[in-house]
């Protein structure tokens, strides 16, 4: 069984070390004491438990377990949000008991999503806002499969109407993107058109976008602020390549952006720049509300152009709630929490608090970018900084070691910077990534970039080459990148 399948069986890939056991302990002071009981016996981990125990024991247990994990404002992999302020934890543990599927119960909260997506339509520059329809999601994973999966079923339309064949769909995206692109391919049945990256190119190329388009493209991917270097692809010249290939042979392909991280970047960092529904190809866009939308995970967002172009065979009707309800979501319940705490923020940040945030990250990184550049060690992948995302790597010859390694000794420092390899063709390049999030004041950085020092102070001491076991992990990593 490979580590995908022990995951998705649940297979305990991480078994109690064969220590000696600690049932027949007796309790310290009694039962009568907290925590004394359940400290000197293993938690229940393999069978469902017989009997309860206190509620503050078991949030203890939990909660001090919990404590072994990092820290999450110390892990600078992660775009999620990790900070918000108090006011608008309040709203969320107000809302955090409301079924937000249920629009006749709470019918105040679903149409605080409707304005969102309002909202979102304006910040994105939609020919008319109000004809905006879109829906909330759990985040971009779960908005671009429904993005995709509304392209299938309008170009499926399309060919039947004209009496031709539906039966074989293609999307063209590049690898640059998320893993969840793959996904929606194999899981809808529609061939994957994926345009690897070059040595030297990390984002799209248009000619090779245009290489691989046909009549059968229900969509093509771009992406606002890739995950890898946190670039974005040429989406104005991919919008005018499909502009001209609409005019010269009548295929109309839609754009899907997948602006998971830029959808709340560029609009405050660079108004002007045309990615969005100013471009006449530019049919849905996603954007993840947990991320630099500035909420706690998850949330994500889906906006359609235009009501046109959402199908009616995918909207859902249900009644058992107490009244007709429209559903298009593949999930069903859940919580309105994080729907109101994006609202709180569109309320208390409007475009000048968002501006101030965004412009404070981007400082941030360009100041990390900076001062790795400037001890001669490491190339700047990104050195535009379209997102707050700090890319490097190692140079040439500036260190026996590599960025596994470095990343790995960062870990003893408490910080979680990750170290990976790009995607095809570009799979020999390894790099190491910081993302900048609201919550990096600049004494936190001074701190990182001490570590940073520490760390390969440390591996040029011990003159560190990558051991046998080693070697063996970080070659597995790679793999499974």
């Amino acid at each position: 069984m490979n580590s995908q399948q022990e995951s998705a069986s649940g297979t305990d890939r991480n078994p109690r070390p064969n220590w000696p056991s600690t049932a027949g302990a007796r309790a310290v002071g009694g039962d009568d004491l907290p925590l004394s009981k359940y400290f000197s016996e293993p938690m229940p981990s393999d069978v469902f438990p017989e009997n309860g125990m206190p509620a503050r024991d078991a949030y203890d247990l939990i909660h001090l377990g919990l404590r072994v994990d990092g820290q999450p404002s110390m892990n600078l992999a992660s775009f999620v949000t990790t900070w918000m302020e108090p006011e608008a934890k309040m709203i969320i543990a107000e809302a955090e008991h409301t079924n937000h599927i249920d629009h006749e119960e709470y019918p105040i909260a679903s149409h605080i999503e409707s304005v969102c997506i309002k909202m979102l339509g304006d910040l994105w520059n939609a020919p008319d806002p109000v004809d905006c329809v879109g829906v909330a999601t759990v985040g971009s994973s779960e908005a671009i499969m429904l993005g995709l999966l509304a392209h299938k079923f309008n170009w499926r339309a399309k060919r039947e109407a004209a009496g031709l064949a539906a039966d074989k769909p293609n999307v063209v995206f590049g690898a640059e993107t998320h893993i969840m692109w793959d996904k929606f391919a194999r899981y809808f049945d529609v061939e994957m058109r994926k345009i690897p990256m070059a040595p030297d190119r990390y984002v799209l190329d248009p000619d090779e976008v245009l290489e691989h388009v046909d009549e059968n493209t229900i969509a093509v991917g771009a992406v606002l602020g890739t995950t890898f270097i946190g670039e974005t692809d040429p989406i104005e010249e991919l919008n005018d390549r499909l502009v001209e290939l609409k005019s010269e042979k009548g295929w109309d392909i839609p754009i899907h952006v997948d602006a998971a991280s830029g959808g709340f970047i560029t609009p405050f960092s660079r108004p002007e720049e045309r990615w969005d529904f100013r471009l006449e190809q530019v049919a849905t866009i996603n954007a993840s509300g947990h991320k630099y939308g500035l909420v706690f995970p998850g949330i994500g967002w889906l906006v359609f152009r235009n009501r046109q172009l959402l199908p009616e065979d995918l909207i859902f009707s249900v009644n058992y709630l107490g009244g007709a309800q429209p559903t298009f979501t593949f999930n069903f319940s859940r919580g309105s929490a994080m729907v109101q705490a994006q609202y709180y923020n569109f309320l208390r940040l409007g475009r000048r608090g968002y501006t101030a945030v965004v412009e404070n990250m981007l400082a941030n990184a360009k100041y990390l970018n900076e001062v790795l550049e400037s001890s001669g060690r490491f190339e700047i992948l990104n050195p535009e900084l379209p997102e707050p995302v700090v890319t490097f790597r190692l140079k040439e010859g500036a260190a026996t070691y590599d960025e596994f390694q470095l990343a790995d000794r960062l870990r003893y420092h408490g910080w979680i910077v990750p170290a990976y390899t790009l995607p095809p063709n570009a799979e020999h390049i390894s790099v190491m990534r910081v993302v900048i999030r609201n919550d990096m004041s600049r004494d936190k950085l001074e701190m990182l970039v001490w570590s940073i020092a520490a760390a390969m102070a440390h591996l040029d001491e011990s003159g560190s080459s990558q051991t046998p076991s080693e070697r063996k992990t970080h070659e597995a990593q790679r793999q499974r990148c």
